[in-house]
């Protein structure tokens, strides 16, 4: 049976927007008058979607941003209103029309009669399948609001550590480009234009001066090849890493460069103890919890590090063992977890883990941003230092010589 989306007028003069079921378009349309709507527009799902694509700005899904916000929305309205008014709410709210239809799809769903959970799979691109796992929890518990309440600070959360690791790795990058960028203007523009003028002199330019020389010229000749050959590195690499072995090598190298690798098993040991924390709150299975955050990791190693905890934890084996044997986690997320099985508050311990791998995170990054600044900083002086050199060594040697 198709989806058809629709525009609709209720008997108040408020417009709405969602999808429902029909056989046909007539069968839509029919549905939607025994509801006395007044039919303003009925069209496939699918035509609704190949709008979308075509697009330019369109989004077929809500993005992270959007998701956590309407979380939070959804939080604080569903203790005050019933959710069919807090969808509609919040959908019609919202400037922008993708929101805007992916949150009518599900509140369309909600007036049909389908639970919250169960109207979010007609989007599984904007509502992970964790998410409607924990909404449908609290459907089950009658603990919406606060369920709602956790998953809202905890992709908040979420959001915060990505946006710390953003600006981590975002100011020595483009620190680095800059720099890289200086070099090439310099050795291809302006030493080539310099070093004209010793071609007529007789005399051996000293070695530095010949060696800038030859690298300006072949940059300044090849830099079109250099580029096209970086291009087919990346197109290369990119088709390299969609093999899982190579992947798999690739993702353990990157946990093992000093600062990156600390960085990114910090972030995804905080961001398990948060949800899992939040897991256990909500009175969810910890295996089923693992078994979908698993599915969401980019790092093949964390990945399955993830996977092997569960495959440990479904023969009866304990989180923090578990946790121990994967040999990924830090030693106080595992102490932390053992702390509290053993006592009985274990979201309790897995939400200090997180604040406190947060914290870590913040100072380590801190302190290796301080040190790796002015390690590019000197790198860049050194560089330009040498090209100076280069320069000068020459119009000194002239100078001697006709000194003599």
């Amino acid at each position: 049976m198709p989806d058809y989306s629709y525009t609709v007028i209720d008997p108040k003069g408020r417009e709405k927007t969602g999808r429902l079921a029909a056989d046909s378009n007539a069968a839509a349309r029919a549905k939607l008058a025994e509801r006395k709507l007044y039919i303003v527009k009925v069209e496939t799902a699918q035509g609704v979607e190949a709008k979308d694509r075509r697009s330019l700005f369109g989004r077929k899904r809500l993005r992270t941003k959007e998701l956590t916000l309407f979380t939070r929305q959804l939080s604080s309205l569903v203790q005050v209103s019933p959710l069919e008014e807090a969808l509609r709410t919040i959908g019609q709210q919202n400037e922008k029309p993708h929101v805007r239809d992916r949150i009518g799809s599900v509140h369309s769903g909600v007036i049909e009669g389908q639970r919250l959970s169960e109207a979010m799979r007609r989007e599984p691109g904007s509502f992970p399948p964790l998410y409607r796992a924990m909404i449908s929890a609290g459907e089950s518990s009658g603990t919406l609001p606060d369920i709602t309440e956790r998953l809202a600070n905890l992709l908040e959360r979420q959001a915060e550590m990505r946006g710390k690791l953003i600006s981590a790795l975002a100011y020595p990058i483009i620190l680095a480009l800059v720099a890289i960028l200086v070099v090439a203007l310099l050795m291809i523009a302006v030493v080539p234009k310099v070093v004209e003028q010793f071609d007529d002199v007789n005399q051996q330019l000293p070695f530095v001066t010949r060696l800038v020389i030859g690298i300006s010229d072949f940059l300044a000749n090849w830099w079109g090849a250099i580029l096209a050959g970086f291009a087919i590195l990346i197109v290369i690499a990119w088709r390299a890493l969609k093999e899982p072995a190579i992947k798999y090598r690739f993702d353990g190298f990157l946990l093992r460069i000093p600062f990156l690798g600390r960085l990114l098993r910090d972030l995804h040991a905080a961001r398990l103890a948060r949800t899992l924390s939040t897991m256990v709150a909500s009175r969810l299975p910890i295996l089923e919890g693992l078994r979908l955050t698993s599915r969401t990791i980019n790092n093949a190693v964390l990945q399955k590090a993830s996977e092997d905890m569960v495959e440990a934890i479904r023969g009866g084996g304990s989180l923090s063992k578990a946790l121990k044997n994967t040999g990924v986690f830090p030693p106080m997320l595992v102490y932390l977890t053992a702390s509290g099985e053993a006592s009985g508050q274990l979201d309790d311990m897995l939400a200090r883990a997180a604040d406190y791998l947060e914290r870590e995170f913040d100072n380590f990054s801190s302190t290796a941003l301080s040190l790796l600044e002015p390690i590019i900083i000197v790198l860049l002086g050194g560089i330009v230092a040498v090209v100076i050199l280069a320069i000068l060594l020459p119009i000194l040697q002239l100078q001697n010589l006709a000194g003599l």
